[in-house]
């Protein structure tokens, strides 16, 4: 329900502010501009889900040899005391934790295209535990507000286009960006948890968030000191070594089980490719209305109102600079990518803007992208307060990147 109004808001904003342009200055620029970006949203639609379809191919069929093999379940069962108490609607055992398990650890290492496919698999297993079908359960809006907080420990492609764009120090984002993601992981948490009235301060949950507290502190501790170059080349090599080192992983396990992995393969392929084609109708839909809002100016009225209250009360205003990154990014990935290299382009890598700019495209994720690939692939239609708790994740996190970003840059 609640997708289904912010489509409409975004469909008649786009299109009502285009008109009165058009009758107040006789300029049919904008109604030509929001008109095209219907047709151009549609194709990046259609595009990112052809891509998508090999992307889902490959790695469903790796999540199968990786389930027939047991590795998988091996991993559910590490993270199995902490799930079943965030996801109480769960059976303990259920092939729901690993493919969950799977897709946190992929979005931590900052592996997007592995993270997505783990991610849909996760969808579906609480899908068949879901008594009314369009309606999402408790344990799917946790686990898609936990995804789309997107706690990431190693950026590693935030940190390439900082180098593309010329950065003095492509990684000085790398230890506020952990800090910023924490936040918003945390808040999102707490924000579900308590509309579903989940005990955070039980002894098995107070010990994971400690430990992944204290694996935060390591790391910023570890890294500190290391020159730009160390820290690039580990960021690299970890999340590479860790990617191989998974997909080995699934196909020797599945070996020692006398598993045959190329059938098992093709068969979790073909679960795939039928996900990639369901989910286009709704990219296309979300896509197109983002399309329209931005393309109509809107974000820029919102912009100058801003800097405008800013400065009204006195405040520092250079934030409002790499705010467009912040808009976007619950709308889309792409979307927030392009503002954040056209941000460091015009602003300099190494300006506030510029590197306030790379905190925000990391500190959350694209949410109603999220919600419209991850409830479409489903069939969900009452997304509940999903939508909500999602964009509180997303507020904590850009807050808290401002406030980082003052501390660390100045």
């Amino acid at each position: 329900m609640a997708l289904n109004y912010i489509w409409i808001f975004f469909i008649l904003a786009a299109s009502l502010l285009a008109l009165v342009q058009w009758l107040a200055t006789g300029d049919s620029q904008p109604l030509a501009d929001v008109v095209s970006s219907t047709f151009s949203s549609a194709k990046t639609g259609f595009e990112i889900s052809l891509y998508l379809t090999g992307v889902l191919t490959l790695w469903m069929g790796l999540m199968r040899i990786g389930e027939a093999g047991g590795v998988v379940g091996s991993l559910s069962k590490i993270i199995s005391p902490l799930f079943t108490r965030l996801f109480p609607q769960v059976p303990k055992g259920h092939t729901a934790y690993g493919a969950m398990t799977m897709n946190i650890a992929a979005n931590m290492l900052g592996l997007d295209n592995a993270a997505t496919p783990m991610g849909l698999k996760a969808m579906k297993e609480l899908q068949s535990l879901n008594p009314r079908p369009e309606v999402a359960t408790n344990a799917q809006i946790m686990f898609l507000v936990l995804n789309t907080s997107g706690l990431t420990i190693i950026p590693v492609t935030i940190m390439a286009y900082r180098q593309q764009c010329g950065a003095a120090n492509p990684a000085d984002i790398f230890l506020p960006l952990l800090l910023a993601t924490f936040c918003s992981t945390i808040a999102g948490l707490v924000a579900v948890a308590v509309v579903q009235r989940i005990n955070l301060f039980n002894r098995v949950v107070l010990a994971y968030l400690g430990g992944a507290l204290l694996l935060v502190a390591a790391i910023v501790y570890g890294v500190s000191g290391l020159p730009r170059e160390r820290v690039e080349d580990l960021s690299v090599g970890i999340s590479s070594a860790i990617l191989l080192s998974v997909i080995s992983l699934f196909i020797i396990m599945a070996m020692r089980r006398r598993v045959n992995v190329y059938d098992t393969f093709i068969d979790g392929a073909k679960d795939g490719f039928k996900t990639a084609v369901s989910i286009i109708p709704f990219l296309v839909a979300m896509l197109v209305a983002v399309g329209m809002f931005r393309a109509s100016g809107a974000l820029d009225y919102a912009l100058s109102a801003i800097r405008w209250c800013v400065e009204a009360l006195g405040a520092d205003s250079r934030f409002v600079d790499a705010l467009p990154t912040a808009f976007m990014k619950p709308l889309s990935g792409s979307g927030a990518r392009g503002f954040m290299i056209e941000c460091m382009n015009t602003c300099g890598p190494d300006s506030f803007a510029g590197r306030l700019s790379c905190l925000f495209q990391g500190a959350a994720d694209t949410t109603f992208f999220i919600l419209a690939v991850y409830f479409g692939s489903v069939g969900i239609k009452d997304t509940r307060h999903a939508v909500a708790c999602g964009l509180i994740a997303d507020l904590a996190g850009v807050v808290a990147a401002i406030l980082i970003a003052y501390f660390f840059f100045g």
